[in-house]
């Protein structure tokens, strides 16, 4: 059994059952209303949801933030629960993924602790937040890199996933620099902004999430064992996520809501990417 284990299961048993609880409160919140118009901060008018659980969010936010819960419920929750019992099993595979299962719920939850409008299950965010945060620390000192890199087979593609890392840490950062910058300059507000008074999710990635991939990136191609459990765990953390905003995008689209088609394409690209490399990893790891 690694180190932890026992504080990690408890944590993480906690973790899927408020999440669900979560994701079902978004669904069936007894609240019937209508959409309204909202003025924000800087003057311009977005539309708000008015119904649910996420009445107060924008159109466009509560299509993203449904379509999330959808990919959490569906895919993040079952992965929890397999990682979570190959981990305790012993299997060196499933503790690297339960950590980057487990970091995909700690960027989504902090991002709902921040950016969403407060509701009835803030606390449940932020418990969620918090949870996430000390299993995925816990779980990441439970890993000895030079003993994971004994477990590494020569299959593990690590310059393809270095490459790949450092691609997706690059097109994120020039694709939320593309909105940040022209809006500094020319003092307006970024695309994305609407009702929200800063850009979480642009701070998380580009603070987070961009420097982990460049790191990982620089770390495999020097073929140091620390490159091998960041990558890993960033590349399982990255698909799930990459799914989400995937799905994101489809249901934006669905509700009528304006997107951009080329970054939707971008991020097609990188969810099917993200599931081979994901596929190869899991293979290359005993």
């Amino acid at each position: 059994m690694f180190p932890y284990q026992k504080t990690i299961n408890r944590l993480t048993i906690i973790i899927i059952v408020l999440s669900v609880v979560a994701v079902l409160g978004a669904f069936f919140f007894p609240y019937a209303g209508q959409s309204y118009s909202f003025e924000t901060l800087r003057g311009e008018e977005v539309s708000i949801y008015g119904s649910g659980l996420y009445r107060y969010e924008t159109v466009s936010f509560y299509s993203q933030a449904i379509a999330q819960d959808i990919v959490t419920l569906i895919l993040g929750v079952p992965l929890l629960i397999v990682s979570m019992l190959m981990a305790a099993k012993g299997s060196m595979r499933g503790r690297v993924l339960l950590t980057g299962t487990l970091a995909y719920f700690l960027y989504t939850y902090a991002s709902y602790s921040f950016l969403s409008a407060f509701n009835e299950f803030y606390l449940i965010y932020v418990a969620l937040f918090s949870m996430s945060l000390f299993a995925v620390t816990l779980s990441f000192m439970s890993i000895k890199p030079d003993e994971l890199a004994e477990h590494i087979k020569e299959t593990y593609p690590r310059k393809g996933l270095a490459i790949f890392c450092l691609s997706v840490g690059g097109v994120i950062a020039l694709m939320w620099l593309g909105r940040i910058l022209p809006a500094i300059f020319q003092d307006t507000a970024p695309v994305g902004l609407e009702a929200a008074a800063t850009l979480v999710i642009q701070s998380l990635d580009l603070g987070l999430i961009v420097p982990l991939g460049i790191l990982a990136g620089v770390l495999l191609l020097r073929k140091q064992n620390w490159g091998y459990l960041l990558g890993s765990v960033f590349l399982f953390k990255g698909t799930t996520l990459v799914i989400a905003v995937f799905v994101m995008a489809l249901n934006m689209q669905r509700m009528g809501v304006s997107t951009s088609m080329v970054e939707t394409g971008i991020f097609a690209v990188i969810t099917g990417l993200a599931i081979l490399f994901t596929a190869k990893v899991i293979r290359s790891i005993e």
